[in-house]
């Protein structure tokens, strides 16, 4: 597993052995390894062509990105704390807007956003991003705690179209299922395409490049050490032990202020954003 999963000598002591839900590690803090999720899921030519190429004007990422984000992480809050009816709603916003992600004639990658395979990939990607900041945040889980996450992780996925079997069904087979996909992208590599669009959205091309200034280099640092060196070496971002360190004294720094602040304030952005959607759907208003 080597090269494929964030590589974190020093990290925080773990705050108990008590059991271990997915909802646990959606404190704000988890936000900062978004951009770097994005890296991850495109990765895929799929996924990363079904994006660039996606006919969904409302969603795109480079016209619309704050709509995108929130949308974004609505997705993830609905999914993780969110009841089967906020699910179900969420579900039929976004199918309806999967009908129009389907490649071209001339596309140079096929895809289809219904593909479940493609979803799982997904899936599999935020689930990875999930369990790397909550440990970063909470210490390292035992392989019982790993287990507990991991299962609760699995609306992820099912939220959508991915069936449960789909999902590997340990932890362990989990990390065979990732080995796979990661060597195929170390091998494959990334679509100068694909690679470009990635890059201006960490340059953060989208917004105005005077918000912008302050916030480019943060966004490429976190980005980068939220990233396995098999995605860093694919966008051709450079990395180095100064850099790593850094990144670990930061998070260490981060995840001792966590853990002496109220659960409200660690995980009220997630149960803001999952209020909007509640709001939404008793309103009628578009979710997406």
């Amino acid at each position: 597993m080597t090269g494929n999963r964030i590589q974190v000598a020093r990290r925080t002591a773990r705050w108990s052995d008590e059991p271990v839900r997915a909802a646990d590690a959606m404190d704000f803090w988890a936000f900062a390894a978004g951009a770097a999720n994005v890296v991850m899921q495109l990765s895929r030519p799929g996924v990363g062509y079904g994006v660039v190429e996606s006919k969904v004007d409302s969603g795109a990422l480079m016209k619309h990105p704050w709509k995108r984000a929130r949308t974004t992480f609505q997705y993830l809050a609905v999914a993780v704390l969110g009841s089967d009816a906020d699910r179900t709603a969420f579900r039929d916003a976004v199918n309806e807007a999967h009908r129009q992600v389907v490649s071209a004639p001339g596309s140079p990658v096929r895809y289809n956003a219904f593909d479940r395979d493609l979803q799982m990939w997904v899936a599999a990607c935020l689930f990875v991003g999930l369990e790397d900041t909550y440990q970063l945040l909470r210490g390292e889980m035992t392989a019982e705690q790993a287990e507990q996450f991991y299962r609760s992780a699995w609306p992820l996925g099912t939220t959508l179209q991915v069936r449960p079997e789909q999902w590997p069904p340990t932890r362990a087979e989990f990390d065979g299922y990732w080995d796979g996909m990661c060597a195929q992208i170390a091998t494959d590599g990334m679509d100068d395409v694909v690679r470009d669009y990635l890059l201006a959205m960490i340059a953060l091309k989208m917004i105005n490049p005077v918000v912008a200034l302050p916030f480019r280099s943060l966004l490429k640092f976190l980005t980068a050490g939220f990233l396995a060196p098999v995605f860093r070496d694919a966008l051709g971002l450079s990395w180095g032990p100064g850099r790593q360190r850094l990144f670990e004294q930061l998070f260490l720094f981060v995840a001792f202020v966590n853990r002496f602040l109220p659960g409200f304030v660690r995980q009220g952005g997630s149960h803001v954003l999952l209020a909007d959607v509640r709001l939404r759907v008793h309103r009628h208003r578009r979710l997406i």
